[in-house]
């Protein structure tokens, strides 16, 4: 498998965000708040090439991920496969290159946030090692809105 990291101006960039794009749609009226993917756009995405990673694999990409370190973890976002491509492992090879790159970098765990109300996402990152570190919710919201979950480096 063979891993791209993206620069800004990269082509291929406008395909990662139509692949994040159509991969979060189906949460939209599953949870509150609504996923801010629907507002990103290829400027975001760029800056945040320029600022942090962004990762994918296939031509077209088939999976993608956002990567931003932090003091002590690096963070996971934006982790996609397109449904053509599920159940294929990509999931879990962007998380092994998650972990490889946070072993790069230096730093001793990877997190990524999972929304409280898809339990399926919960169990399969529990199924990849990641364990709940703490409840967070949304600015606004009283309520628990996302779990963020932790995993040692490998």
């Amino acid at each position: 498998m063979e891993f791209r990291q993206h620069i800004p101006g990269d082509p291929a960039l406008a395909q990662v965000l139509q692949l994040l794009q159509g991969c979060f749609a189906y949460m939209d009226a599953r949870i509150d708040p609504p996923s801010s993917l629907s507002r990103l756009t290829l400027a975001d995405v760029e800056q945040h090439c320029r600022q942090h990673e962004v990762w994918s694999v296939g031509v077209p990409p088939h999976a993608c991920v956002f990567f931003q370190a932090s003091a002590d973890a690096l963070y996971l976002g934006c982790l996609a496969v397109a449904s053509a491509q599920r159940n294929n492992g990509l999931a879990a090879a962007m998380v092994d290159l998650a972990d490889a790159r946070a072993r790069d970098m230096g730093l001793g765990q990877i997190e990524l946030k999972v929304r409280v109300e898809l339990q399926e996402n919960q169990r399969l990152f529990e199924r990849m090692g990641f364990v709940l570190h703490r409840h967070g919710r949304h600015e606004g919201y009283a309520k628990t809105t996302y779990f963020l979950m932790r995993k040692k480096v490998g």
